[in-house]
């Protein structure tokens, strides 16, 4: 009778055994075509890592995005059927204590919700982190890895320490502490991918840190806006926004008009407007690594050429964005006056601001890198809708900007104010025939597909050194491969 017992509680051992080999065999399965997503930030701001998401999701993958949901994210990520976004909560900073221990406080809270949500969420086979910011979450993604069987994946878009460095200064205690962190825990993961050759190199030299180069490119939205929607675009930011509005009514009650565009009532051919202003964009998070005094100076000397009877056209600049030097630069606006320049700062919806960026005539980057080693991906944007550019030089913009072929560099105010005013003339359009649109849409495009060496899924090498994005397609293929 003893032996019996002993056999049927062996059987019964082996059978929950198998049971158990079998469920961990069907969540790996399931798990092998998972990824999870972190920005511990707002998605509808984070670009790269929706294109992420979507180029995985494109690839049989299906993706759970974490993080803070702010704003909107485009269309195509929230009508993907492979796309869970997973929204994260934002502890804002306390209103008392000293500020270290506000800011102590709001990282242990989020260490404790990411972790959360983290082990909440379906088992996956990578945890894909944008870093910065990657306090506390480098750390709690690798310690969920551990405990799920995920690897981790770094995305270095820039250096989290870098960043506070602005705000502290490089020797504070904060900004040390945090530069250690990154440092120890950016070699924890299994793969780390970066934007620019230059923060490859930094990664590899000073941190020990191997890292794949993979280039942004613009998503295919991202082109010419046609005439059409030009006007759409502009009679609908017209409820919103004066600057869009018509200057002058048409003689025709049926023509409807905007600033820049009219559509004829009887035909609904759209035509732009006969000394109609020339439209200036660019884009920001308003914050400490990028200087709009300069642009504000260069456009103050444009003004006082127009004023001087420089054959010039008036100019309306929009600089689309939010954040925390919005306000103050806003006061700055105001207290220009300028009459044959107008300026706003709206927040554009995420499908708005491609519209926008291929209606313009010319967009302006003041992205100054914190650490000099990433790249502006608006300008990628701006290429991608053949839009030329004035950029402010640093460390590595040669990467992306070549002076003269397919954008235009500038030190100071005095630099960007004779770029605005040498391509256009009296004709806003003028802008867009110098640099050669075609090298624009070459540096985002066809350079890539005739580069030399293999191209294997939606990657390609660059020389030999990393790969390009193609909508950040390189991801996937990367996942692949480890």
């Amino acid at each position: 009778m003893a032996a019996s017992y002993v056999a049927l509680l062996a059987l019964s051992v082996c059978l929950l055994l198998l049971l158990l080999v079998a469920w961990k065999h069907w969540r790996w399965g399931r798990a092998a075509r998972h990824v999870i997503v972190v920005v511990l930030g707002d998605v509808g701001r984070s670009p790269r890592m929706q294109y992420h998401a979507l180029s995985l999701a494109k690839s049989g993958f299906s993706v759970t995005l974490l993080g803070f949901c702010n704003s909107k994210p485009h269309d195509e990520l929230l009508q993907s059927d492979r796309i869970q976004i997973v929204s994260l909560t934002d502890l804002q900073r306390l209103a008392v204590g000293p500020h270290i221990l506000q800011y102590g406080v709001k990282v242990v809270f989020q260490a404790v919700h990411l972790l959360w949500k983290l082990m909440c969420t379906e088992p996956a086979a990578y945890i894909f982190l944008q870093n910065p910011p990657g306090l506390p979450a480098i750390a709690v993604c690798w310690f969920a890895g551990c405990l799920c069987g995920s690897k981790l994946v770094i995305d270095w878009h820039n250096y989290g320490y870098s960043i506070m460095g602005l705000v502290h200064g490089p020797s504070h205690p904060l900004v040390l502490l945090a530069k250690w962190y990154e440092k120890l825990c950016g070699r924890l993961s299994h793969l780390n991918l970066c934007v620019t050759n230059a923060m490859q190199d930094d990664l590899a030299d000073n941190w020990g840190i191997k890292a794949v180069t993979v280039y942004d490119r613009p998503a295919s939205f991202f082109k010419e806006t046609p005439l059409d929607l030009q006007h759409q675009l502009f009679m609908k930011l017209s409820c919103t926004y004066p600057v869009f509005r018509a200057r002058s009514e048409s003689s025709d009650p049926g023509t409807e008009r905007s600033a820049f565009t009219e559509r004829d009532a009887l035909s609904g051919a759209v035509t732009r407007l006969c000394g109609r202003p020339a439209l200036l964009v660019s884009s920001t998070s308003w914050t400490e690594d990028e200087d709009f005094s300069i642009l504000l100076a260069a456009l103050e000397k444009f003004e006082q050429l127009i004023d001087s009877g420089e054959s010039l056209p008036s100019l309306v600049c929009v600089i689309t964005g939010k954040g925390p030097l919005k306000n103050y630069y806003s006061r700055l606006i105001c207290q220009k006056g300028f009459q044959h320049i107008q300026v706003c700062t709206p927040w554009l919806e995420a499908e708005d601001y491609p519209l926008l960026l291929g209606s313009a005539d010319l967009g302006v980057c003041l992205h100054l890198s914190s650490s000099g080693l990433d790249l502006p991906m608006k300008v990628v944007d701006m290429f991608g809708c053949c839009l030329p550019v004035c950029a402010v030089n640093f460390q590595c913009l040669h990467e992306l900007v070549k002076h003269g072929e397919n954008g235009l560099v500038f030190e100071d105010s005095e630099e960007l104010a004779a770029q605005l005013q040498q391509p256009a003339g009296s004709c806003p359009r003028g802008w867009r025939c110098w640099p050669d649109a075609v090298e624009r849409r070459r540096l985002v495009d066809g350079s890539w597909k005739d580069s030399s060496g293999y191209c294997l899924g939606n990657a390609a090498p660059v020389g030999n050194r990393g790969l390009v994005a193609r909508e950040a397609g390189s991801a996937s293929f990367l996942l692949w491969r480890l």
